[in-house]
């Protein structure tokens, strides 16, 4: 079942459904939107959504998936759903994201380029806590 935040923003949106092709998708959209194509290691993906009028997007899997972007020794989960509302560079109101510091979870509620040229991503949490890393880190 969808979250209202989905569903209402299902009206005018861009809806795909299966892996491969919510897969193919996801990584087009970031490669529109200039940040790094591996953003998004889901599996099982059910369905992904873009309404370009709001700016919102969804991605559903079919269960929780916890991913280590090895590079900068990340541990990263993402829940059965994720949203957030995009603009070129950035991904802000992020929901269903969480990455690990020392032992704790901390939600990512926005992933931004500081500058449109910058190699520099940049992670802030819920807490106000923030970090950059090299965008290579989360290229395919």
């Amino acid at each position: 079942m969808a979250s209202p935040a989905i569903d209402g923003n299902r009206e005018g949106a861009e809806v795909f459904h299966g892996d491969e092709l919510c897969r193919k998708k996801s990584v087009e959209l970031l490669e529109e939107l200039c940040l790094p194509k591996g953003l998004f290691p889901l599996e099982d993906m059910e369905e992904f959504g873009y309404n370009r009028a709001s700016g919102f997007i969804w991605l559903t899997q079919k269960k929780k998936k916890e991913h280590v972007f090895k590079q900068i020794k990340r541990a990263v989960a993402y829940a059965p759903e994720v949203t957030a509302v995009v603009e070129k560079y950035k991904l802000k109101k992020l929901t269903g994201v969480k990455t690990k510091e020392l032992f704790l979870w901390l939600s990512v509620i926005e992933v931004y380029l500081e500058k449109p040229d910058s190699d520099k991503l940049t992670f802030k949490t819920g807490t106000g806590l923030s970090d950059s890393f090299a965008a290579s880190a989360f290229e395919l």
